[in-house]
């Protein structure tokens, strides 16, 4: 699934509400849920919700909600960076936010850390937006 850029997939939209992905992406072989996020580059990392809040709601059930077997990918665009990430649920294991790090720790930390240029699928033009290309119907982020 990383390499998606021209590989000759399919996009899929849901139809209808309250549908827990945003997007299917069709490689030919499998379908991969899609969860779109906004990232926003913070301290030398890309970070991103991994759950829904729902406590602005008038009595919500459920205050916070994660995406544990409901998405199969996290798709984050960063408008700072430009960059559009695919990032398996599965490496997200804090089930709030998560961050993909764009400058190296300061630290020098390596273990577990997830660099950002592992995740990225495209990387856009800082004036343009996810869906503003020709074909393109909107943004998912």
């Amino acid at each position: 699934m990383y390499g998606l850029v021209g590989a000759g997939y399919d996009v899929l939209l849901p139809y209808g509400e309250n549908v827990r992905y945003d997007l299917v992406i069709d490689d030919g072989v499998q379908l991969a849920r899609v969860q779109c996020k906004t990232g926003r580059l913070r301290k030398g990392a890309v970070v991103f919700h991994t759950a829904s809040t729902y406590g602005h709601h008038p009595n919500p059930n459920v205050i916070k909600r994660h995406y544990l077997g409901e998405v199969d990918y996290f798709g984050v665009f960063c408008p700072e960076t430009g960059g559009i990430y695919l990032v398996p649920i599965e490496e997200t294991p804090n089930r709030s936010s998560a961050n993909l790090r764009i400058d190296p720790p300061r630290n020098n930390q390596l273990r577990r850390v997830r660099f950002a240029a592992n995740y990225e699928i495209e990387r856009l033009r800082p004036t343009e937006e996810p869906g503003a290309r020709a074909g393109g119907s909107g943004s998912c982020a």
